[in-house]
């Protein structure tokens, strides 16, 4: 595989260009548990990472037996907007960048100067910008599609299917096999391998036998595309 194959590349947010997941889990326990709900870490992996933070509460609502509160919009954005109240405190009171994965920043740097970048992601827009912004990057990308952007969360592929379109808009003819997606959970391979992507896996939040969907996998994404032919 070379570089050049590539016309775009997008990322996941979570888990690929920032190191938050554990941030998210202990933020997304400490609502359930404050809202009279049981959390267990362990239960986060398995059954809510990849899921974007509406899909996430609807879930653990379900999970307790509460029906009408998961169908219930106004409820949900409660409890979404607690999380991301906690989430902005943290993000601002860290040194700016201090969440992003080593190398990240000059990689998305440099590869942003030789092929078109994108995000695709579960995370809030405002987390997200936010978040590339006071790491200055927020250059770096011409396309960004969030939670708020889609109707069905990974590993539905909506997300990545409004990324490439996006990305025709700003690129002319592009298919999806002409795109490298970066993701480190299953949904997240699912949903990219779904919307036709060929997908580099990343083995920051799950092991690599559970992420075999993707094309390539590898444990550092820097150190990657140091040893890919350009």
């Amino acid at each position: 595989m070379e570089l050049r194959s590539f016309r775009a590349i997008i990322f996941d947010f979570n888990g690929v260009l920032i190191d938050d997941e554990p941030l998210h889990q202990e933020l997304f326990g400490r609502v359930l548990l404050a809202e009279g709900m049981s959390f267990l870490p362990e239960e986060y992996p398995r059954q809510y990472l990849g899921l974007n933070d509406r899909r996430c509460f609807e879930r653990a609502l379900r999970e307790h037996g509460r029906l009408e509160e998961a169908e219930n919009p106004e409820r949900i954005d409660q409890l979404v907007e607690q999380k991301a109240a906690s989430y902005r405190e943290v993000l601002l009171a860290a040194p700016a960048g201090a969440f992003l994965f080593p190398g990240m920043a000059s990689l998305v740097t440099a590869l942003s100067q030789r092929v078109p970048l994108a995000i695709v992601s579960g995370a809030l827009r405002e987390e997200i910008e936010l978040s590339v912004e006071r790491a200055g990057l927020g250059d770096c990308f011409q396309l960004i599609v969030a939670a708020e952007d889609v109707d069905e969360s990974k590993p539905h592929p909506e997300g990545y299917l409004r990324g490439i379109a996006g990305l025709r808009e700003r690129l002319g003819p592009l298919t999806p096999s002409e795109c490298l997606a970066i993701e480190d959970s299953v949904a997240g391979v699912a949903a990219a391998r779904a919307a036709g992507l060929r997908c580099l896996a990343v083995t920051t939040s799950y092991p690599a036998h559970a992420l075999s969907a993707a094309d390539w996998i590898t444990t550092d994404v820097p150190d990657w595309f140091l040893t890919t032919p350009a």
